[in-house]
């Protein structure tokens, strides 16, 4: 059911049936198809509810729809069609491996497709539930999405400029992180099963990513009772560690320690900084941010993006000026890396899974499907399960 690629295939073998809908399912589906599974995608009669989440359209679907599920079959199934349903039941029990789903919660239960019922029939089965505010507590029926966990999770609280409206993160941080933490969980019970035959219930949830994400801000808060506050391009407990303002641009400066401080004062014509009482140490400089961090703009202010850079990888001190997604689509870098994929046809780039093995990437093997494109492909076969 996949086609044959000389790229890394560590997952070849495992099929994959992915119930799954926008991005949290889809994006766990694409890392383990990635890894060379074969992905089943099941779809409702009008399709994943991305396949419209556009402009942009690419080649007939959302640019967001293709980005998130090469490598996949898409297979068109009514779950209230008694028969249809059937089929798929019986595929899962004769073929899958593990089932990703993230329904809305109470909607595979009354399928007879939730976990207990599919796992009761067949143990071996791995079954990863994506829920919305996670399987326990007052809030475990509700539905959600992800700007909404940015909002419940603290995320959007410490995100932006100091004393400014809280923001989103720009990507769908919550959707992304709670399929990759699902992809890490079906790679953990794949190798349980190896060593004792034995499937899981694996549950994640996108309250519990932001969770997640919040550890060291939640952890902050704890040690000190004081809540943590946006700190725009910087960090809560770094200095100097933000963007700055140069005269063509913006760029990033990440002095993590105090040799990189000392280095960079003197790159920037300043060594005095190091030996200041209120700079000389990193609790200090947090302590003495705003000044800090006015000292070097004043500096870095006068110079270009270009000259900075120069300046300071000259001397080893990290730094990076802010690009744009064309600049960085089209970076040396980039392509160096070979992380731009085009599909099989040619007709579109995407970016691969951020591993390689032994030197070499997972490859692009199947354009993003069509909707129900391999139905009887792949159901064909099944009939209602006796």
């Amino acid at each position: 059911m996949s086609a044959a690629s000389n790229a890394p295939q560590p997952l070849a073998g495992i099929t994959v049936v992915e119930l799954g809908h926008s991005v949290a399912a889809p994006f766990a589906g694409e890392i383990l198809g990635d890894l060379g599974a074969t992905i089943v995608k099941v779809e409702k009669r009008d399709g994943d509810d991305a396949r419209k989440w556009a402009p942009p359209y690419w080649q007939g679907h959302s640019a967001l729809f293709q980005a998130l599920n090469r490598n996949k079959l898409s297979v068109m199934v009514d779950l209230r069609n008694e028969e249809e349903r059937a089929r798929l039941e019986h595929f899962i029990l004769e073929r899958a491996d593990v089932l990703i789903q993230n329904m809305r919660p109470g909607t595979v239960a009354e399928y007879g497709l939730d976990a207990e019922t599919l796992r009761r029939k067949k143990p071996r089965l791995i079954y990863c539930t994506i829920g919305a505010f996670g399987a326990k507590g007052p809030l475990k029926d509700k539905p959600g999405y992800d700007p909404l966990m940015q909002a419940f999770g603290g995320f959007m609280s410490i995100t932006g400029e100091p004393g400014g409206v809280p923001v989103r993160a720009g990507t769908s941080i919550m959707d992304m992180g709670c399929g990759m933490w699902c992809a890490i969980g079906v790679l953990g019970a794949l190798q349980r099963r190896n060593a004792t035959g034995e499937g899981s219930h694996i549950e994640t949830s996108l309250y519990e990513t932001s969770l997640a994400w919040m550890t060291y801000h939640i952890a902050n808060y704890l040690a000190s009772g004081e809540l943590p506050t946006p700190q725009g391009s910087g960090a809560t407990m770094i200095a100097p560690y933000r963007g700055y303002r140069t005269r063509n641009g913006m760029a990033m400066i990440a002095a993590g320690n105090d040799k990189l401080f000392g280095l960079m004062s003197a790159a920037l014509g300043h060594p005095e900084w190091a030996e200041d009482a209120r700079f000389r140490t990193n609790p200090e400089r947090v302590r003495h941010r705003d000044a800090l961090n006015g000292s070097i703009q004043d500096v870095v202010g006068s110079l270009t993006s270009e000259e900075l850079q120069a300046k300071l990888d000259a001397v080893g001190v990290p730094c990076a000026p802010l690009q744009t997604v064309d600049q960085v689509a089209h970076h040396p870098q980039t392509a160096a890396l070979d992380i731009l994929q085009p599909s099989p046809d040619g007709r579109i780039s995407l970016i691969g899974l951020p591993l390689s093995f032994d030197g070499e990437r997972p490859g692009f093997r199947l354009h993003p499907p069509t909707l129900g494109q391999h139905t009887e492909e792949v159901l064909g076969p099944y009939g209602k399960k006796r």
